[in-house]
């Protein structure tokens, strides 16, 4: 895959919210520290069987992927429920989702559902509202349309982006020493 490289000047990432039923996504630009929204969605997945459904997922974001060309990619981790079934099909729909951005080289980041809503809100244990009403916020906006799987994918991206400049920070100050 892919390595990241931490000294671009724009970068493009696609935040991905993997759902069995329901893919949220969301594309945001970085621009020498200004953050565009692109584009957000939510994949309705469809299938008769699962396969089929996975394969939804798949293309799908294959698709969105062709479209917006995004640099690196952010994926959050499975969260483990006391449904042992529906965390298996929830890991699945997340490998339908990092294969697509595999087949594209992409470097894939994942990150726990609570790091996200640290990183956005300030607590790990934020609601869903609470990170759409941040989301919008760090986009200069009042509200986000859609659903809430997708300001959880554009805060995927959100965090990826930060936590990026955390990291390149890092960087400049190992070559300082």
């Amino acid at each position: 895959m892919a390595s990241i490289s931490l000294n671009a000047t724009s970068i493009t990432v696609l935040g991905i919210d993997p759902g069995s039923n329901v893919t949220g996504w969301g594309v945001v630009r970085e621009r020498s520290g200004r953050l565009e929204l692109l584009a957000n969605g939510v994949l309705r997945v469809k299938g008769n069987t699962f396969p089929e459904r996975l394969a939804c997922i798949y293309h799908g974001l294959h698709h969105i992927i062709e479209d917006f060309r995004p640099d690196e990619v952010g994926v959050e981790q499975v969260f483990t429920s006391k449904n042992v079934m529906s965390t298996i099909k929830l890991a699945q729909a997340r490998g339908a989702a990092i294969a697509a951005c595999a087949s594209f080289d992409l470097p894939v980041l994942d990150y726990e559902p609570s790091l996200v809503k640290k990183t956005l809100v300030g607590t790990g244990r934020a609601d869903k509202e609470q990170v759409a009403y941040m989301v919008a916020r760090l986009l200069g906006q009042t509200h986000i349309e859609g659903p809430l799987d997708t300001t959880d994918a554009i805060g995927i991206a959100l965090c990826h982006l930060t936590l990026r400049r955390f990291r390149r920070l890092e960087e400049l100050q190992k070559q300082e020493i």
